[in-house]
Formats: C-alpha cells, structure tokens, sequence
C-alpha cells in the first residue's frame, strides 16, 4: 500500500484582514464543520488529561445526532493521561493522524503510528501518552455501549490501516473501496469506524437514505456531498456531522484519493421511547 496522508490541524488564529464568510453551516439535517475553523479559541481541555487539547467535532444533541461524540486530541510531548475517560459503559475508537502514540489496554502496551486504530470495550482501563518529541493527533470516538443479553462485548483491538485490504463495493471496479477494522457481521459491535476511499471521478451514485447516524471526517483529498438537498463542496481536514435519515452521496472531485473517516451505528434495535403503556 502506497504511503497513506491523514490530515490533522494545526491550530493557531487566522489574521485580522481574513474575511467572516466561510464553509460553515448547521442545519435540521447536518452539520459542516471545515477544518479552517479548528483553532486554537475553539479547542477544548478535559479532566485528567496533561498537555492536551481536543477539537469537539460532534456531541449528543436531543433532535439531532445522538449517539457519539468525536474529539480530535492534540498532546504535546509528555502529555497525555492515566485516566483518559471516567465515564462508566463507554467505548471508544482511536485513529492516529499525526505522531506516535503510546497506547496502554489493560497493561498490554501498544505503540501506535499515523494510520493506526484501536477500539477499547465499555470498562476497560487504558491510558495514553505521547512519548516522542513532536505532537501527536488522533480520532477519539465515543459511544456509550448497547448491551445485547447473551451477547458479550468485544475484545480490545489495535491495528494500522495498512494491514488491511479494502472491500470494494460490488460493481465499481476498485473506485469506491472500505477498509474495516472489524468483521460487519460481529453482532458484538454496535458502532463501525471505517476508512471510505474513493478514485479520482468515483461516486456515490444514489443518496443514501437511512437510519445510520454519521460523523464522517476528510482524511485526504477533496469531494463534492449531497446533504440532504445541499451540495457541499469539503476537503481535507472538514468534518461532516449527519442525523438519521438525512439523504447523502458524493462525487470526488480532486486529482487523488477522496478518503474519510467515517463513524455509523449499527447492529442494533431501534431505542423505543417511554411512552404510555397502552390500557
């Protein structure tokens, strides 16, 4: 596999002279959060986490996307933290972007790179550290995990994208691929965090309708999305946010590879609300 681009931000401010107007947009139906919004007034601090800042690029919100939130981690050399996430039942997903990473699940150490994923079950104790001498960035993905009677939760999992082959999508001769970290058919999961990639001219070529909560982030590359009856033009380092049922397809519109990060639910019921028992 060629050699693999992960946009990170940089942070810092833009001048006085830049103009107000840019990319930014919330709706009903989705979010766009570009990537030149990601600076340094915007970033976020968090309990027990040293040298460290994190870009929150999508949290539950009553109407709208409810069943993750997803940070963008920055730690300086020596930052990190021993107690990462004291919130009980939460999962999670990492995906380096930048540096190297010294992950720690249930004392089996694990030194991560650009490219590398890892999943950490609901209850397991992990920290993690940057040991290097330049900044690390990374995906952090949570959930609270839905648990299934009879079903037992998943194992820890740490890997790189580039042990793994991507799918490609039945009919479209290798232009629109997916690399999964875990098997879909692992009833175990309730969220899929997967690497979409698409050849230059390759699209999505219906909108996708459905009941999937998205966060998908460029990695590399630029594209044109429909969202809902929107077209937006995105590249690297833009984050789309999308509640269910909000219609999406795409074209990539760049001379390379459009690839993104992409966050679902799945492999559940449907949560019914607390209404009425009927009489």
């Amino acid at each position: 596999m060629s050699e693999r681009s992960y946009h990170a931000p940089q942070g810092g401010l833009p001048p006085q002279s830049q103009l107000l107007s840019g990319r930014a947009v919330f709706t009903e139906a989705y979010a766009v959060i570009p990537g030149t919004t990601m600076t340094d007034i915007v970033a976020s601090f968090l309990p027990f986490w040293e040298k460290a800042r994190f870009w929150v690029l999508a949290r539950p919100l009553s109407g709208f996307a409810e069943t993750f939130s997803q940070y963008i981690a920055e730690l300086q050399p020596g930052g990190g933290s021993d107690r990462p996430d004291s919130a009980p039942g939460v999962e999670a997903a990492l995906f380096v972007l930048e540096g190297k990473l010294a992950l720690t699940i249930e004392g089996v150490d694990h030194d991560m790179q650009p490219g590398g994923f890892a999943y950490i079950p609901p209850g397991a104790r992990w920290r993690a550290r940057n040991t290097g001498s330049a900044p690390v960035r990374f995906h952090w993905i949570r959930k609270s995990y839905q648990a299934v009677e009879g079903i037992a939760p998943p194992e820890a999992l740490v890997t790189n994208e580039s042990r793994i082959e991507p799918t490609p999508m039945p009919g479209t001769e290798g232009r629109w691929s997916t690399t999964r970290f875990v098997d879909p058919e692992d009833m175990r999961h309730d969220m899929h965090v997967t690497i979409v990639t698409f050849a230059p001219g390759a699209v999505i070529p219906f909108a996708e309708t459905h009941v999937m909560e998205h966060g998908l982030y460029v990695l590399e590359g630029k594209g044109v999305y429909r969202l809902n009856q929107d077209w937006i033009e995105v590249e690297a380092g833009d984050f789309m946010w999308l509640r269910a049922f909000c219609p999406q397809a795409c074209y990539a519109g760049g001379p390379g590879p459009f690839r993104y990060l992409l966050y679902k639910d799945v492999n559940r019921h449907m949560p019914l609300g607390p209404w009425p028992a009927p009489r």
